[in-house]
């Protein structure tokens, strides 16, 4: 049996969720629940960080696109990585 596992894995899906009229926001959900209760603060933080750089790749839509960097910005500014 060939068992692979990825350096950093990832736990978390990112979505933008919401109607064009109404506000949007990013919705996360775990995408493995097996180590979902075993990790920090701070891994929790990165894991969304990662979730919505890779949600970021893949939209095309602007609105979305700014949301997603909107709230980059912001767990950045929580781990402490950007500096207003």
């Amino acid at each position: 049996m060939n068992i692979a596992e990825i350096e950093t894995p990832i736990l978390f899906e990112a979505k933008v969720c919401g109607c064009k009229n109404n506000k949007r926001a990013i919705s996360y959900h775990f995408i493995e629940s097996i180590h979902s209760l075993c990790i920090g603060k701070r891994e929790l933080i990165l894991a969304q960080l990662q979730a919505c750089e890779s949600l970021l790749k893949y939209t095309n839509d602007e609105i979305d696109s700014s949301i997603i960097e909107k709230e980059i910005l912001e767990l950045k500014l929580i781990l402490g990585l950007v500096h207003y």
